[in-house]
């Protein structure tokens, strides 16, 4: 292997991990020092850089395509591309993960990951979910306990073209996904599952021509979603409970400022459930806030909450949102035994909603043991879909200030937290320079 002392670049920091061989056999780095490993200069695939990491180095990369799996199992180091279009780690339909996360604190940074049978990154404490078991789609289903990967950052990664998520947290707590890319997700482009509490931050992403933009499922608390651009998918936006995964039932979540249209697109890949012209979804989640969103160009619902047999919706506050040109701008619909209650609507436009008049009767306050109102409507037939491998490649997208100048990112141990005050309704032009789809 290439990387030597001698050639390593010094990254400025002191404490944490002693002198030792650095890999190559030829030598002892300095007590306390951080390194950038360079490939292919110091290491010839982005593996061989990461299994010489230690903690606080930086794995810097030049651009290629690199035809691997690259799995992260050192706590703190940053995986950091050159360029964020020229740096390629391409799964070539054959591989199931790009980059696979398994140790807290790792920075993975402005590069591109694609045609993965499963996901382009996935951040996760799950044993479950790393060997991908067949038929389990990486989720948790047995009776093991729940391990949380505890602190992560995806920033400036676009991830194209993967037959399951792009972006994948699970099993995952105390992170930031945000500057993000995703597209081309068979399942959806950006998602959280399996966290209570999560405290995890999904901000400033464009996720497009997915069949779902960004979905959370069981992930609760400390859950926010803001100014993203969730346009142009199947269905925007779902956050739902979901008997495949543990820590049931979902809850408290904050969706705020994202711009949430367009969601039929038909040049996309088709979920298992079928959902079409659907902005945001609510299915057995309970005591989420909808706050200041731009909501538009959805033809079946702007929002619809709903429930499945043995999981209620309740409690879930929808306010001070945009709604325009929705097929219906907010619609529920439940199952007579999980009707759910307490839910409440507060200072949106609206044009229509079903059943009828929510803007009256289910206006907040309401007593949390309110009953829900529940209608029905004729949803649109959605077209079929295209392979996932099908959908158009994604332009050139922003790069990371400074990527080959700056060292590796420290990792907060849990992030800031965004205040919702702060977080003002987007434009319909919100993040559309690094877009494909443009609003109607």
């Amino acid at each position: 292997m290439a990387a030597v002392l001698g050639v390593l670049t010094l990254v400025a920091g002191c404490g944490g991990g002693g002198g030792g061989d650095d890999g190559s056999g030829k030598g002892r780095r300095p007590e306390g020092a951080r390194v950038t490993i360079r490939v292919p200069g110091d290491a010839p695939t982005i593996s061989d850089a990461v299994s010489l990491a230690r903690t606080g180095d930086l794995v810097l990369v030049a651009p290629g395509v690199y035809r691997e799996s690259v799995r992260i199992d050192t706590a703190r180091i940053t995986l950091r591309g050159e360029s964020r279009d020229k740096v390629v780690i391409d799964g070539e339909l054959r591989r199931p993960n790009g980059v696979v996360v398994t140790a807290p604190g790792v920075a993975v940074e402005n590069l591109t990951v694609q045609k993965n049978t499963q996901n382009g990154v996935l951040v996760t404490g799950s044993a479950a979910a790393v060997a991908g078991l067949p038929g389990s789609g990486g989720y948790d289903t047995g009776d093991e306990p729940v391990t949380l990967l505890k602190s992560f950052l995806v920033s400036y990664v676009t991830a194209t073209r993967n037959g399951l998520y792009g972006i994948y947290a699970f099993s995952a707590q105390n992170g930031v996904i945000e500057h993000s890319y995703a597209s081309g997700g068979a399942d959806s482009g950006i998602y959280v599952g399996q966290c209570k509490p999560c405290r995890i931050v999904v901000r400033d992403n464009v996720s497009e021509l997915n069949a779902v933009g960004y979905e959370g499922t069981n992930a609760s608390g400390d859950m926010y979603v803001a100014g993203n651009r969730l346009v142009g998918n199947r269905v925007g936006l779902t956050t739902n409970s979901d008997h495949q995964e543990k820590l049931l039932p979902q809850r408290d979540a904050v969706v705020a400022g994202n711009l949430i249209a367009d969601n039929q697109q038909p040049r996309t890949p088709v979920q298992a459930d079928g959902g079409w012209g659907i902005g945001v979804g609510v299915d057995g989640g309970s005591d989420n806030r909808f706050i200041r969103n731009r909501i538009t160009g959805n033809t079946n619902a702007g929002l619809m909450i709903t429930a499945t047999a043995d999981l209620t919706a309740d409690r879930n506050r929808i306010t001070d949102n945009t709604f325009t040109a929705n097929g219906v701008d907010v619609g529920w619909t439940f199952p007579t035994a999980t009707r759910g209650q307490g839910n409440c609507l507060r200072g949106n436009a609206l044009r229509r909603t079903v059943p009828a008049g929510l803007a009256d009767t289910a206006s907040c306050p309401v007593p949390a043991t309110s009953p829900t109102p529940s209608g029905s409507w004729a949803s649109p037939t959605p077209p079929a879909g295209i392979p996932f491998t099908d959908v158009a490649a994604p332009g050139p997208q922003p790069e990371f200030p400074r990527a080959t100048t700056t060292g590796a990112t420290v990792v907060p141990d849990v992030p800031a937290l965004p205040d919702i005050a702060d977080i003002a309704l987007p434009s319909a032009s919100l993040l559309a320079a690094g877009a494909r789809v443009r609003t109607s």
